[in-house]
């Protein structure tokens, strides 16, 4: 994250510390700056943001040898230079927060809009005003959720974690590929536990039930969680670059990626019919069954943990995906489970199970 941190300073946030928290001898700062007077560049391994002591102030270190932004005057001219933890705190969180909002609204709305099949709003247990639950669940979620992964970002950006900027800083050329993988299978390995773990009846109605309200989610449940239960299942994300070593690009990459993942196998949309992938099919297979499905990428660790459920068949043909019969099929199962798990249902139905409705929205019928 100090290479976006690095970007925000020199775009933004530079002159507003300087104006909310101007520094009296800013001028002189700068001066020596200019004139050359501060030490070489250093050449971290690890975040560019150690924290040392420096002897004339502060002093500019890119975050990345492949993008360097030369800072303005404004950087000088701050009580809070870049690397004051409080400064850095605070910056890390609005970053957190102005990101997570954008990346959920742009992305689950482009997803609602072009990707989402609008007929599941006939399904029997599509919440009342689902929609709207789950976008308010979201925004009273991320902000929370910011400040945990805030603590995160903080760390990395104090050069705690083992991100490496250029190859000859890494492993090797060879862990250039290699650390997509590993980190994938990395994280699906433990979010599969923690997730599965979030299902324990001491843990599931405080933390994780928020999250199974939504029987047919909508892109917008993507974020729609207990802040501690979405925070939890991220912990192995930020975990992996602590332990192991990551190139920063590739730590940014994935970070996006993980968000554009946990939006589409909430879309409804049943594209991987695959025995290795978990995709939205396997992730409705969870939803409307809570026991089975609970890993985040592949079907790996569910396979070996006997907890694993192909989807139907009937739900990657159109024609049966939407059929009456197979809503009834998948109500009646569901609503064993529900008793089973969280005793009685509370959830607010759009309509009612024995309701024959023929038409939703755009002209879909139901068959």
């Amino acid at each position: 994250m100090d290479i976006v941190l690095d970007v925000f300073d020199t775009l933004v946030l530079d002159r507003l510390f300087a104006t909310v928290i101007p520094a009296s001898t800013a001028s002189a700062s700068f001066s020596s700056v200019r004139d050359g007077k501060f030490g070489a560049m250093a050449d971290a391994t690890f975040s560019s943001m150690r924290e040392l002591p420096t002897d004339g102030g502060y002093q500019y270190h890119p975050a990345s040898q492949y993008l360097q932004l030369q800072p303005s005057e404004w950087a000088y001219m701050s009580a809070w230079p870049r690397d004051n933890i409080y400064r850095q705190t605070i910056s890390l969180y609005l970053i957190t927060l102005i990101f997570g909002l954008l990346l959920y609204f742009v992305f689950s709305s482009l997803s609602y809009v072009f990707v989402f099949d609008k007929a599941t709003f006939s399904h029997p247990r599509f919440l009342k005003n689902q929609v709207r639950q789950e976008i308010r669940q979201a925004v009273e979620a991320i902000p929370v959720m910011g400040v945990l992964t805030t603590v995160c970002f903080l760390a990395e950006v104090r050069g705690y974690a083992k991100l490496y900027d250029t190859v000859e800083q890494g492993p090797g050329r060879w862990y250039t590929y290699l650390q997509f993988p590993f980190f994938i299978m990395f994280t699906d390995f433990c979010i599969y536990w923690i997730h599965r773990g979030l299902h324990h009846p001491l843990v599931y109605k405080r933390l994780h039930k928020p999250h199974h309200k939504w029987i047919m989610p909508t892109p917008y449940a993507s974020h729609a969680f207990h802040p501690l239960d979405g925070f939890a299942q991220s912990v192995p994300y930020h975990l992996f670059p602590f332990l192991f070593p990551l190139q920063k690009f590739a730590y940014l990459a994935l970070f996006i990626f993980i968000n554009f993942w946990t939006i589409f196998i909430h879309d409804g949309e049943y594209v991987a019919n695959s025995h290795i992938i978990n995709g939205a099919a396997c992730h409705t297979m969870h939803h409307l069954y809570f026991r089975v499905n609970f890993g985040q990428f592949t079907t790996l660790w569910d396979r070996l943990g006997g907890s694993y459920r192909q989807p139907n068949d009937e739900l990657f043909r159109r024609e049966t995906k939407m059929d009456k019969k197979e809503w009834d099929k998948q109500v009646k199962e569901m609503e064993t489970v529900i008793r089973d798990v969280e005793g009685e249902d509370d959830r607010s139905y759009g309509a009612d199970p024995n309701d024959d409705r023929q038409s939703v929205m755009e002209g879909k019928k139901v068959r």
